[in-house]
């Protein structure tokens, strides 16, 4: 949960400073490929903290209870039951390196800029659909609402995950193999699904996938959207006020001058 918090935050910066430095550098580029490398750009960072989170998570999960782990490890050299979190990352460093916590980070990075990418073209796209229908010149009404929000979010996520689900399975392979390697890489490990399973392999668990990426997506947008125009609201109100100020400082000069006139 801190590495997907961590990650959001990361991710969601990054794509608004991104399209705002590519409609400021590279107006050509407007449209779904500014939004792509937005999320593409957010991603790739976020990835950093998120793929030592993601690693330690799945080899907590694979390992099953302790009594199932004992029966199955029993005898094997330098096999240890991951206690906790912290305890996980420090035999994976211990018996790895650094590198373990990485393991299959340019198979994430794969997967994963695609998707968040795809991500973002898929919501941006949905959202000018949706204003098409809105009257521009009332800015109540032009605005998206948070269940659209989340209706967009939900259909942009959902797409996005079915999408990249072959890429999602050759990265899951490489990161659960820990030190046995199995899998040589990336292309080794799309040969051997085709090998052991065919054209279907890569689409397993396509469906829990898309249901799971579908809510959380919706949610995820709804309240980064909710988010933004509360930051944006409490900038303008800032600015105003300053404004105000400034206004008020400029003619305080005029008022005791004319004072002094009198």
């Amino acid at each position: 949960m801190a590495g997907s918090f961590a990650t959001g935050a990361t991710y969601f910066g990054l794509i608004e400073l991104t399209k705002a430095w590519i409609t400021e550098t590279r107006p050509d580029l407007s449209g779904p490929v500014s939004h792509f490398c937005a999320g593409a750009v957010g991603d790739t960072l976020g990835s950093v903290i998120y793929v030592p989170c993601e690693i330690i998570k799945q080899r907590m999960q694979i390992q099953g209870s302790l009594q199932n782990w004992e029966g199955k490890m029993a005898g094997i050299p330098n096999a240890h039951y991951y206690r906790s979190f912290a305890h996980a990352a420090r035999c994976i460093v211990r018996e790895e390196g650094y590198r373990g916590l990485f393991t299959g980070f340019g198979s994430t990075i794969g997967r994963d800029i695609p998707f968040a990418g795809l991500l973002i073209v898929f919501y941006e796209g949905l959202a000018k659909a949706v204003k098409s229908g809105k009257d521009p010149t009332n800015a109540k009404e032009f605005a998206i609402t948070g269940f659209e929000d989340l209706v967009l979010g939900g259909l942009a996520g959902g797409s996005s995950a079915f999408l990249t689900t072959p890429l999602d399975i050759i990265k899951t392979r490489l990161q659960v193999q820990g030190s046995s390697k199995r899998y040589k890489g990336w292309c080794d490990a799309m040969t051997s699904i085709w090998k052991d399973d065919g054209f279907m392999g890569f689409w397993k668990g396509s469906l829990p996938r898309v249901i799971w990426y579908l809510p959380a997506c919706a949610v995820t947008f709804m309240s980064w959207q909710a988010l933004r125009n509360v930051f944006i609201k409490r900038t303008t109100d800032q600015e105003m006020n300053s404004s105000s100020l400034e206004s008020s400082l400029d003619s305080l000069p005029t008022v005791v001058h004319s004072s002094q006139a009198r």
